[in-house]
């Protein structure tokens, strides 16, 4: 499986999911505009460790959505949610979405 990006957010194949099981799917919010990557159909879970989360998808596909982007299907299996950075002169920073 390869890397999927949507906005801001990259989720990185796996081998598993560690952590604590929380009770939302919501990946990121945006800092700008307040809207979320989060999963709208399909069974997934999201799991939080040392404040790096995981996604474990358990239906076939699940679809990753936000207002602002294209919903996209995230294939079946576990995945490390990031949230993509960008360098400047004054060092590296989170991308705002």
């Amino acid at each position: 499986m390869q890397a999927i990006r949507q906005g801001d957010v990259i989720l990185l194949p796996v081998q598993q999911v560690e952590g604590q099981k929380i009770p939302h799917l919501t990946l990121a919010e945006g800092e700008v505009t307040a809207h979320k990557h989060r999963i709208t159909e399909g069974k997934a879970e999201l799991y939080e460790k040392d404040s790096t989360l995981s996604l474990r998808v358990f239906s076939e596909t699940a679809l990753l959505a936000h207002e602002e982007h294209k919903a996209i299907s995230i294939p079946q299996g576990d995945w490390i949610v990031k949230i993509q950075r960008e360098y400047e002169p004054e060092g590296w920073r989170y991308v705002a979405d």
